[in-house]
């Protein structure tokens, strides 16, 4: 996969009850194996999100508990095209959708994933649905409701 497809990485952690986020470096997106070791690799005291954009494709959410990783694939489609879906899907114990399963927008994990930080299922299930929002506007909505919307907007916008 090419690292220029990927849009941005943030990490995203509780440190004594206030969200601490920071980008990381593309090539963390490479893999999952890679994906994993960046975000085990913050100092935090539980859980570790990452919030990935994929070609202003698709996102993925991922979240370390200990040294078990959990994902949410907003699309399984993106898998028949990108190595880094395919290997979620892997470790999800999905197959790549075959061709006519590709029309209609998918997601692969776990909705409940943020449940405990305060997003239910429905309301992530809402929004990987909507088809109009591109992947940085959903993990945008998905970074307001768990609290660090406005960290994450600054980081988005700091220059490169």
């Amino acid at each position: 996969m090419d690292e220029d497809a990927i849009d941005f990485v943030v990490a995203a952690w509780l440190e004594d009850g206030q969200w601490q986020v920071s980008s990381l470096p593309r090539r963390t997106a490479l893999s999952t194996a890679t994906l994993t070791e960046a975000l085990t690799a913050q100092p935090s005291e539980g859980s570790v999100l990452g919030l990935l954009s994929i070609a202003e494709d698709f996102f993925i959410v991922a979240r370390m508990d200990g040294a078990k990783p959990r994902f949410l694939l907003s699309d399984v489609s993106a898998a028949a095209d990108w190595p880094l879906a395919a290997d979620i899907l892997d470790g999800l114990g999905l197959p790549i959708p075959e061709d006519e399963d590709l029309d209609e927008l998918m997601p692969a994990g776990d909705l409940t994933l943020l449940a405990d930080l305060g997003m239910s299922g429905a309301e992530f299930a809402i929004l990987t649905e909507d088809v109009d929002l591109y992947p940085d506007e959903v993990l945008s909505a998905v970074a307001g409701r768990l609290g660090f919307g406005d960290q994450f907007e600054e980081l988005l916008d700091a220059p490169a």
